[in-house]
This record gives C-alpha cells, structure tokens and sequence, in this order.
C-alpha cells in the first residue's frame, strides 16, 4: 500500500509516509531502481510544483524534475536523514536546481565591461556568517522552550506539521494548539530579539 506524503493525513500516516521514503532513500543508494521508482511515484507531484512555481514554464520545470531524479539515483547515498527529511531533502535540491535554471535563462555576454555590472545574488561571506550566528541563535532559544512546545514548533516549522495535525496527536482543542504555539513563539521572538 502505498502512503501519499500529505499534509491533511494524520501524525501517524505522515510519520509513516516519512519513515517510508526515508527507507526507499536508502534503498536508491543501494542501487534498487524500483524503490527509485517509488520514491518518484510519492514525490513527483509535489516537486514539479515547486518547479512550475520557480520557473513559470512547464518543459522547464520538467526538465529540472528529470535532473532531479537522476541527482536522486546518483546522491542519494549523500542524505542524512538526521539532518532533515527525506521530502524536505528532495525539495531543497529541487528548488536549489530550479533556481539554477532560471539563472541559466539570463542572456549571457561576452562584454566584460557589462558583466561587471551583473549583480552576484550569491550571499556574500558576512551574510553567510550573520545566517550562521541566527541559526546557533535560533536553536539556543529553541532549548530554552519546554520540549513539547519546541517539538512543537520544530514539527510545524520544519516538517510541516499543520495546526490541526498538533492538535490531533496532542488530543487537544485546535484553539489550545493555536495559544501554546503563539505563546511559545512571542518567547522564540523575545528571545532572539534579546
């Protein structure tokens, strides 16, 4: 049976869809084409939108989803799924290969005096060092939260996790869900502000 990866299923089916990929990631790295196969069948659709939402053209977008995948058959050894979800994973390189693709699409010139004037939009090294402080940040105030509220919000923030879902496994009332998760955000907020 096959379990979608979708954001209205339960706790539990969306665990188990995650646990599934996870499982099939492997799989691909071992070299199993059918689980390739699956990993496409359960992802395809949510990564060609996110390259039909980049790229605003459709051979484009799949043509990205086809590099994708053969990124997935060739990398897929390289997922950690202690560093994030298999989907989130996929997503990620799908974006990041999306974006290549629209940089691609400028008109290129041989003018060195016009090159020149091209913005470089990669992050220059005291962005990239502010990020890394933000984030050391982040999961400093993070630590400071209770665990459920942090499981929370690393669960709606970073996995995807709805309100209702929380509200579900937690078995409470959607609007107890809603006050925890704004109380514990307003001290994130405070926090980081701090």
């Amino acid at each position: 049976m096959t379990v979608e990866m979708d954001r209205t299923a339960s706790p539990d089916v969306a665990r188990v869809a995650s646990q599934e990929l996870t499982s099939l990631m492997a799989d691909v790295a071992q070299g199993d084409r059918h689980a390739l196969h699956q990993v496409y069948e359960r992802t395809s659709a949510k990564l060609f939108g996110i390259c039909l939402r980049v790229l605003d053209d459709r051979a484009d977008a799949e043509d990205v989803l086809q590099t994708v995948y053969v990124t997935v058959w060739t990398k897929a050894g390289s997922f950690d799924p202690d560093k994030a979800s298999a989907i989130t994973w996929l997503a990620a390189m799908t974006r990041n290969r999306a974006i290549d693709r629209l940089r691609q699409r400028r008109p290129s010139t041989d003018d060195l005096e016009s090159a020149a004037e091209i913005p470089d939009e990669r992050p220059s090294a005291v962005d990239i060092i502010e990020r890394a402080e933000d984030r050391a940040r982040l999961h400093e105030c993070l630590d400071e939260l209770d665990e459920d509220r942090r499981t929370m919000i690393r669960a709606a923030f970073l996995e995807g996790t709805t309100y209702p879902q929380l509200a579900e496994s937690k078995g409470v009332p959607l609007p107890t869900v809603k006050s925890w998760m704004r109380r514990a955000l307003l001290r994130l907020r405070g926090c980081m502000e701090s």
